[in-house]
């Protein structure tokens, strides 16, 4: 049986693959709490995550979405959320961008995720889908995702109408970056990795660190943030060639 979950590691750029192409790279609670120590292992010795499903799909969420379970107590509930927030905090709170790669199908926790990378490059045939209303839940941890990367018209028809959108479309909400061919999905991504390879560390991690906090300050307070950053990292040693 393959690992649920691979990854690779060439120079300082850390590959993580959701490994159940035959499942929608579904994966249970336990192995997205391993993706959140991945991400947080990765972050101290890259430049760069990818994040990357494997097969067709991106990924259809977690396992046993939208099926009848036993009834739990709020405490209990809340526990099980908090694997999901601790995942999503890894994503917002790792100190080198990560870069998602949808090339199919992206629904739920799925869709999530890749509005959650700080670059998501998708393939044309991508598909994004918040259908939780659907199975009657009620998503506000999906929500949480969004926050901070789609207008509030977006995630709220994502939310209410279930309807799986395009790529093209998602593009336009801010759940990706950029849409390329299918064909010159791993070409582009190859490109962009290639770009960040040249771009002093210093300046990777300060553009991280300020796109984390920045969006949500007031202007002044972005623009007090931005000449702090730009003093301390273009003063330094590592910013000249």
């Amino acid at each position: 049986m393959s690992e649920p979950i691979l990854t690779e590691k060439l120079g300082d750029v850390t590959t993580i693959i959701l490994n159940r192409p035959e499942a929608g790279n579904r994966q249970t609670d336990a192995t997205w709490s391993e993706v959140t120590k991945m991400i947080d292992a990765a972050a101290q010795d890259s430049r760069v995550i990818l994040f990357k499903g494997a097969g067709d799909d991106f990924c259809l969420g977690r396992e046993a979405m939208g099926q009848p379970g036993p009834v739990l107590e709020a405490y209990a509930v809340r526990e099980r959320s908090e694997t999901i927030f601790n995942l999503y905090g890894a994503f917002r709170n790792a100190k080198v961008p990560i870069i998602g790669v949808v090339q199919g199908r992206a629904v739920g926790l799925g869709c999530a995720l890749a509005a959650l990378c700080d670059i998501t490059i998708a393939s044309e045939k991508a598909r994004f889908q918040l259908p939780e209303m659907s199975h009657r839940i009620m998503p506000t941890i999906a929500m949480s995702a969004l926050v901070d990367r789609v207008p509030r018209k977006a995630a709220t028809y994502l939310v209410y109408s279930t309807q799986e959108i395009d790529a093209h479309k998602a593009l336009t909400f801010g759940l990706v970056s950029n849409v390329v061919p299918a064909s010159e999905l791993d070409a582009a991504v190859a490109n962009l990795v290639e770009q960040l390879k040249k771009t002093p560390l210093a300046a990777l991690l300060a553009v991280k660190e300020y796109a984390r906090s920045a969006f949500r300050m007031s202007t002044q307070e972005a623009n007090d943030f931005a000449r702090n950053l730009h003093a301390t990292v273009n003063s330094f040693s590592g910013m000249r060639g």
